[in-house]
């Protein structure tokens, strides 16, 4: 159960494919302009994502080495086509404001990356909660990018295609945030925001680790500098030891 919640909860934090991996920002940066685009946005790429996974694990060891990835390419052409033709023909206006970006799912880092690196190597199960929480991490990102360009930018929230709710004045809006210069500042603040998250968990986690050289370091399961330098004396004490045998 440990192994399957960590696999699910790596594309939140440790592995966000936007925030600590920087891989799709092209498409993060160019829709997310209303929350509306974002979550659309990372719905089609997250159902993208996961039907791809499927397929490419169920099929793993019958796709040939040498010409996998121009399959893998195929895949998720096929689905990215029907996110396509099903935004379309029932949410015209989201179709229209992703453009080029949507198509554009077909050579994403992230779904690429991830069939590759998991899918091909993985069961269906363990997959699926690669996808979902891949996706799911992805879309989070989206969001936040949008919320805080479209409130500071537009003074508005987007609930759905002309729907919209007037929260801060014209003269107290930031135009910067609705062009790309906006969106990189959002992204840098939540990415800083990730990294000092992470520090601060690492920071912790050395905080309980042993002093170096105590008996308890090396079995110690955190990694952590404590233990590598307790490792490192132990080696050389043993080293020393075989020199004075002989």
């Amino acid at each position: 159960m440990n192994k399957q919640l960590k696999i699910f909860t790596n594309g939140f934090i440790r592995e966000n494919p936007l925030l600590v991996l920087n891989i799709g920002l092209c498409s993060s940066l160019g829709v997310t302009t209303s929350i509306f685009n974002g979550l659309g946005m990372g719905l089609g790429m997250t159902f993208v994502l996961l039907m791809s996974e499927i397929v490419i694990s169920i099929f793993r060891k019958l796709i040939p080495s040498a010409i996998r990835l121009p399959i893998f390419i195929i895949i998720i052409a096929a689905f990215t086509t029907i996110v396509q033709l099903v935004l379309q023909a029932y949410v015209q206006t989201l179709y229209e404001a992703l453009g080029v970006f949507l198509p554009l799912i077909v050579v994403n880092c992230i779904i690429m990356g991830r069939v590759e690196a998991f899918a091909s190597k993985n069961n269906i199960g363990n997959s699926v909660l690669d996808a979902l929480g891949m996706g799911l991490g992805y879309t989070l990102v989206l969001v936040l990018i949008s919320f805080f360009r479209e409130l500071l930018g537009s003074g508005t929230l987007t609930i759905w295609s002309g729907i919209s709710v007037t929260l801060i004045p014209e003269s107290y809006r930031i135009g910067i945030f609705n062009s790309a210069p906006g969106g990189f500042i959002v992204f840098g603040f939540l990415a800083a925001l990730v990294q000092a998250f992470k520090q601060a968990v690492a920071a912790k986690k050395n905080k309980e680790c042993p002093k170096p050289q105590e008996p308890s370091c090396g079995a110690c399961k955190l990694a952590c500098p404590n233990k590598v330098s307790a490792e490192n004396t132990a080696n050389k004490e043993e080293s020393e030891n075989k020199g004075e045998d002989k």
